[in-house]
């Protein structure tokens, strides 16, 4: 059975038996807990605690979704039989609906019957000085299978708490089949405090996790997931591309191609900064294998088609254009300098946690690649707090270099909404405050007056703009808007600003924060040769570019709902 059809047959069958199919939500998550979707129940955690109404918004108490997912902290495990960075997680869901008794006989059901597997044994929380041994949990195993095998185990494996100091926690049970464990099921009846007490939810709810991947490798009886479908035609192309590969190296290159793909069609772009480092530390791992390993081809430009070919029809976000662009792009900023670093690694005499920083510095080489790729014996010795250390000492001389040069203040511009360390920061975050501006004017143009500010954050990779709206964006409407401020800053208008008062600021039609608190007299910034006939028009305190032609071309990277009728948008500049 092709991973397709385990994935039509989980939902089909949860869908039969009254669960609202729910879409997966993007791999960049509005839970700022986490870096990135990690869980197929981070979507679904204000429904557990926050009153939040699930028949409201779903028509259910109870869902089923194939959520994509990323694991950050398995990167250096990837290249055995078992993990990954980037997969696909099954899960069925209650908010109230139902509970233990229905959640087991559910996933028994789909188990044995739907797929036809033998569970061996299933775990349950054996209880702790805080919590009572999942009793009911048992009885209700051995009700519907009095032969079943069930075994108790410690908080660490039976007991499910949350990625940040708090949130909808509770003990679980997980089914194992020959010998891999396939599902886990969460029964959040649990609050957990920040002072590490639990107080009982007065609404328990079912939280269930079954890795597509490792399911298929179970189905297939090779319990090796690089073998199943979904990995088949990618580690044969990278095959096809260097036959004298080693097992291990071709697993990353799989895994991490796939994952970049993923991360791309989400908007992600590569930065030295939360997620876009994320992807850009997987992209300089490949260029340096590549270089390592003498590929004579570029796998960065041939394996993308494959994997969007497998899995379009799933994810209909992945344009197999925009990642080799971005992937095209990356390899050609890096490659010279990841040859020079890997020919001086390869040099070393002696590798310190000093000498490591230097080669991350100067060439832009992450950790864990020099430590993997070190001549001998080297590597083995190289300690990651070391090198943490030794970034620490950087940013240390970083930052009393900032202060000197701007009178004893670290933040050379820190507004609350923008923050620049030193003049380049400075230069990147006043052109993208700028096109935020042009933004929203666009947005309004484009989708009607509705448009409203919910809030913007802006860093010097990318900006972000919370608004009201109701819907998607289409493509149109995106390019639409791309062209619009594109336009604008090819025609190289001047930005000025007048000072008025504020209620005749307002009475201009400038554009103001529902939420702003303004002193009584403002500036109203605009973009074009006068405020009556400016393409855009804010109440702002600055700062912003003289001229709209030193930004660079603008790009939206990314949409998506945050709230009920509250759509955020991130885009960025190409620089010039």
């Amino acid at each position: 059975m092709v991973s397709e059809e385990i994935r039509k047959k989980f939902l089909d069958f949860f869908i039969h038996r009254d669960h609202k199919l729910v879409g997966s939500y993007s791999l960049v998550p509005s839970d700022p807990s986490v870096l990135l979707t990690s869980a197929g129940m981070q979507q679904f955690k204000a429904y557990y605690t926050d009153g939040v109404d699930a028949d409201k918004d779903f028509g259910s108490r109870n869902v089923v979704s194939v959520q994509k997912c990323f694991r950050t902290s398995d990167i250096d495990e990837v290249g055995d039989e078992t993990h990954l960075t980037f997969f696909e997680m099954l899960g069925n869901f209650s908010f109230g609906g139902y509970f233990k008794k229905e959640a087991i006989k559910l996933a028994h059901e789909f188990i044995t019957q739907t797929l036809g597997l033998k569970i061996d044994y299933v775990t349950i929380f054996g209880g702790d000085e805080d919590v009572p041994e999942d009793e009911e949990s048992r009885e209700i195993w051995r009700a519907i299978d009095p032969g079943m095998k069930v075994i108790g185990a410690g908080r660490k494996d039976n007991f499910w708490g949350p990625t940040g100091s708090e949130g909808p926690c509770g003990p679980t049970t997980e089914i194992y089949v020959n010998g891999v464990e396939v599902w886990n099921l969460v029964f959040n009846e649990f609050y957990l405090r920040p002072d590490g007490k639990l107080e009982r939810l007065e609404s328990p709810g079912v939280d269930t996790g079954c890795g597509l991947e490792r399911l298929t490798a179970v189905m297939d009886g090779s319990g090796h997931i690089f073998e199943t479908d979904i990995f088949g035609e990618t580690v044969e192309k990278i095959k096809e591309l260097k036959p004298d590969l080693e097992e291990k190296v071709v697993r990353i290159f799989a895994d991490h191609l796939r994952a970049c793909c993923f991360l791309i069609a989400d908007g992600i772009r590569p930065a030295n900064k939360e997620a876009g480092y994320i992807l850009r530390r997987l992209i300089r791992k490949l260029i340096a294998y590549e270089l390592k390993f003498d590929f004579h081809t570029s796998s960065l430009t041939e394996v993308p088609a494959i994997i969007v070919r497998k899995f379009q029809d799933i994810y209909p976000e992945l344009d197999e254009n925009q990642i080799t662009e971005v992937l095209d792009e990356e390899r050609t900023k890096f490659k010279t300098a990841i040859s020079r670093g890997l020919k001086e690694l390869a040099d070393c005499q002696r590798l310190t946690a000093a000498e490591a920083f230097h080669l991350y510095e100067t060439y832009g080489l992450p950790f864990d690649l020099i430590k993997e790729m070190a001549p001998s014996d080297l590597g083995q010795n190289l300690s990651y707090k070391d090198f943490e250390n030794e970034f620490g000492k950087h940013q240390e001389v970083s930052r009393a270099g900032v202060e000197r040069k701007f009178g004893g203040h670290g933040l050379l511009l820190d507004t609350g909404e923008l923050k620049a360390t030193d003049e380049q920061e400075l230069r990147r975050v006043t052109r993208l405050h700028t096109a935020t501006h042009l933004m929203q004017a666009a947005l309004k143009k484009v989708l009607g007056d509705k448009i409203e500010q919910r809030g913007s954050d802006i860093t010097t990779e990318r900006t972000r703009f919370d608004f009201l709206f109701d819907r998607k964006l289409t493509d149109d409407e995106i390019r639409q808007v791309e062209d619009l401020v594109n336009d604008v800053i090819q025609r190289d208008l001047p930005v000025n600003f007048e000072e008025m008062p504020l209620e005749q600021a307002k009475e201009t039609g400038a554009l103001y924060f529902f939420k702003g608190k303004y002193p009584p007299v403002v500036k109203v910034y605009y973009v074009g040769s006068s405020i009556k006939n400016a393409f855009s028009k804010e109440l702002c305190g600055g700062p912003h570019a003289e001229r709209t032609g030193e930004m660079g071309k603008f790009r939206i990277r990314q949409q998506k709902a945050v709230a009920e009728g509250v759509r955020r948008i991130k885009a960025d500049l190409e620089e010039l």
